[in-house]
């Protein structure tokens, strides 16, 4: 008899994942022989590196998982210790202390000591300090990361996977359709992100309930954080009172219906970014200035991507550049009136100059 269908499932998309980060890996160990010869001679074969989970050093590439105790991370912890034994790729955990509660340094502890008892190794637990900028939410999310990659740094690991699932993605597209953001933003997570995709997100096909159901039935204690069901939290109340209104108004699918919504969108919004990275060298003069006129003839959704890609070439922060700031740029090319200069994050500004549009520093 096979396992249940949900655990099934977790693990069948965390195969998926290694199999392709493994693929990857041996194509990296092809594309840089002398650099990294491996120890078996068909190190450099997917199937090969499928089989024996060899990197460029010849040794097993290390995965890790990052875990808060939840019921959608302990599944995606279990589904790699499990699938990472047959494939022969390293597998380790990572969970972090935002230092937000009080006792979250045992929380942390114990989530470590879960991890190892599922026979991962390394693990580790790190503590970091939250600011404020953003918000609580913005800014625990960014200490989160910044410490996951520090650890992916100096572990060497070739992926972190995040337990991220479908009713996640349906309440970030729905945050961006509230925040009036654009394109970019209804597209949600993606299934890779990071430098050089570190990121994976195995569950964005999988609801939360199987998750969840994964972890009954192989008896994996999980954690509930209390910050999840807080009203003062954006993301909470959607969770509990926004979602479930949404479904009784328009009845269920609605949470599969905005996660196919943000895939369409992302893929858009990647063909619309290409376009724009290829429209950039088309708009400039001699001297790399961007001329106006050739500016106003692209479509806007390009003509927008353009503007903010040179902005952040300047030095504007990604995160701080808003639509509002992209917007007061465009009027720069369609509604041009005489105006001064645009003020930018990060000490950037914008002018309007004998037809050139000039960003620069301070």
């Amino acid at each position: 008899m096979g396992p249940h269908p949900a655990v099934a499932a977790i693990r069948l998309a965390v195969r998926r994942v290694l199999h392709d980060v493994l693929n990857e890996v041996s194509r990296n160990t092809a594309a840089c022989p002398a650099a990294a010869a491996p120890a078996h001679p068909g190190a450099a074969d997917p199937e090969r590196a499928a089989r024996t989970g060899t990197d460029r050093a010849g040794e097993q590439p290390l995965v890790l998982v990052a875990c808060s105790g939840g019921a959608d991370s302990m599944a995606l912890a279990s589904a790699l210790a499990f699938e990472a034994r047959k494939l022969a790729v390293r597998a380790g955990g990572i969970t972090i202390d935002h230092g937000l509660q009080p006792g979250s340094d045992l929380r942390a502890a114990e989530v470590a000591s879960r991890l190892s008892a599922l026979r991962l190794d390394p693990v580790e637990a790190v503590a970091v300090t939250v600011g404020r900028e953003g918000g609580p939410e913005a800014a625990a999310r960014d200490a989160r990361y910044a410490a996951l990659d520090e650890a992916a740094e100096r572990l060497g690991a070739a992926a972190v996977l995040l337990g991220h699932t479908r009713d996640d993605q349906a309440e970030t597209v729905l945050l961006g359709l509230a925040r009036g953001s654009g394109i970019r933003s209804l597209s949600g997570m993606a299934a890779v992100s990071g430098a050089a995709g570190r990121y994976r997100r195995p569950f964005l096909h999988l609801d939360r309930q199987t998750a969840r159901k994964a972890c009954l039935v192989q008896s994996l204690p999980v954690w509930d954080d209390p910050m999840n069901a807080d009203p003062a939290y954006t993301r909470s109340r959607l969770r509990h009172e926004g979602l479930p209104a949404l479904e009784k108004s328009l009845g269920k699918g609605v949470v599969e219906a905005l996660a196919r919504t943000a895939q369409l969108c992302r893929d858009d919004a990647d063909a619309l970014d290409r376009w724009a990275a290829d429209a950039d060298s088309t708009v400039r003069d001699e001297a790399g200035l961007l001329e106006c006129a050739k500016l106003y003839a692209l479509p806007p959704a390009v003509r927008r991507r353009v503007l903010r890609r040179a902005a952040i070439a300047e030095g504007a922060p990604a995160g701080s550049l808003f639509a509002r700031h992209i917007e007061e740029l465009d009027r720069l090319i369609t509604g041009w009136r005489g105006q001064g200069a645009i003020n930018l994050p990060g000490r950037v500004v914008a002018r309007r100059q004998g037809g050139r549009l000039v960003i620069r520093q301070g």
